[in-house]
């Protein structure tokens, strides 16, 4: 339960029970079991279940930096490793380095982002600021596809 003087999250859980919802699970275990190598090897071959971070959603930190286009790199960084359960998220949208640097990106779900570069004067700036809804167009015809939040113009095959 999230206390009064906390601030909220920058990400969500997803529903991964629902049906349709692709979990990366491997068959690495199976393969392993039963082998020449897993017998020669004197430890075990660990946990079944690995690391992954699976269901999480980070449209909110997404939206929040869009929020602080303009302002100062540290003190938006600062604010969201506060409020995040890791880093890296971060740097999907935010670019440090000038080759790194994208005009979007997909996010999570055909979900399309703007890109995000840190300036001269460290500040939060966007990488192509004329960069609209209408220049994109759609991957494919079944799902719907946003940018910043915002539904695609262009129907997909045009």
């Amino acid at each position: 339960m999230r206390n009064a003087l906390t601030p909220k999250a920058l990400y969500r859980k997803v529903n991964t029970t629902a049906r349709g919802v692709w979990h990366r699970h491997g068959a690495d275990a199976r393969d392993e079991r039963n082998t020449k190598a897993a017998k020669k090897s004197a430890g075990s071959r660990g946990s079944m279940h690995g690391k992954k971070q699976r269901g999480l959603d980070y449209t909110p930190l997404f939206r929040f930096l869009l929020s602080k286009v303009g302002q100062d790199w540290d003190k938006v960084h600062s604010e969201a490793v506060s409020r995040l359960d890791r880093e890296d998220p971060i740097f999907h949208m935010v670019a440090l380095r000038e080759d790194e640097r994208a005009a979007y990106f997909c996010g999570h779900d055909n979900s399309y982002f703007s890109g995000l570069y840190v300036d001269d004067d460290n500040r939060l700036a966007l990488v192509d600021p004329y960069l609209t809804v209408d220049d994109l167009k759609p991957t494919c015809g079944c799902c719907t596809h946003t940018f910043n939040g915002e539904r695609f113009t262009r129907a997909y095959g045009f």
